[in-house]
């Protein structure tokens, strides 16, 4: 990585955001470039006096980077919607990788038109780093996960070209269906034979997610899979909980489609609810 670009709102969510910006800057030789959007759907003086507070605090934190963490950066204030600022800033800087910190969570209004970072993701055309944990150093265990689709391999692909990990322990996650066991038809299989099934279709996604490792050409990952006996979501956090990862690799195209954007994919669920972070990646061909 070259350059690695930061929004900021200044809040303690965006301080755990610039903490792992800097150690992966330092970590990368990579320059800084820090950005702050203000919402230009306010009155004219109080965008004012937003941008020249913003611009004041960008400057300090260049100052300290410099002297103190020894790297280069330059700031940026920009009058726009959140969202669409960070893309814009994204489009015009052209970063390896964009670091936020965490979404407020704000219920009812995330669930009607999703959150910020749920929309900057969607449209910025670089991997982006969601902060939710604070930072202790590098990462030590990476849960990627795939849907084996394209989208997904590509992704995989681009976070392995990134070297963001390091030298961590690397799981790759597959979390596949298991059709007859749902409740529509369970009651027609008797319980050993429930059993059975589940042992085939646990070898089949086994089997199939060591093809696509193969395929892909990941090396030296660890390979999991579980079934989906609940939401893919919760599988993928409970995963993340019980192989202590702290850092979970999504994909933000797949299988999902047009369908599940508008809907609710998997990785916004996760976004949402993960207490690790997050690196949203979207294929190669979205870049």
């Amino acid at each position: 990585m070259k350059k690695i670009l930061l929004a900021t709102d200044f809040s303690e969510r965006s301080d755990r955001a610039l903490r792992r910006a800097t150690l992966l800057a330092r970590q990368f030789g990579a320059s800084l470039a820090l950005i702050h959007v203000v919402d230009d759907d306010q009155p004219r003086r109080i965008v004012e006096a937003e941008q020249e507070e913003a611009a004041r605090l960008l400057r300090q934190m260049a100052v300290t980077l410099r002297e103190v963490d020894g790297v280069e950066c330059e700031t940026r204030v920009i009058l726009a919607p959140p969202f669409a600022g960070v893309a814009t800033a994204v489009a015009e800087l052209a970063p390896d990788l964009l670091v936020i910190g965490p979404h407020r969570r704000q219920i009812l209004r995330d669930v009607f038109i999703g959150t910020t970072a749920e929309r900057t993701i969607r449209l910025a055309h670089c991997p982006v780093l969601m902060v939710n944990a604070a930072p202790v150093g590098t990462y030590r265990h990476v849960l990627q996960t795939t849907d084996l689709s394209e989208g997904s391999r590509d992704a995989l692909q681009r976070f392995a070209a990134l070297d963001i990990a390091g030298r961590a322990r690397m799981t790759l996650l597959h979390v596949f269906e298991a059709p007859a066991l749902r409740l529509a038809f369970s009651h027609a299989i008797p319980k050993d034979g429930q059993e059975v099934y589940l042992e085939d279709e646990a070898r089949k996604a086994a089997s199939e997610l060591a093809d696509f490792v193969s395929t892909a050409g990941l090396a030296d990952v660890r390979q999991i899979v579980r079934r989906n006996a609940t939401a893919a979501q919760h599988e993928i956090l409970k995963a993340a909980e019980s192989e202590a990862a702290d850092l979970i690799v999504l994909s933000t195209h797949g299988r999902t489609g047009l369908t599940k954007l508008l809907i609710g994919s998997v990785t916004e669920h996760v976004l949402r609810a993960s207490t690790v972070d997050i690196l949203a990646i979207p294929p190669t061909g979205d870049a």
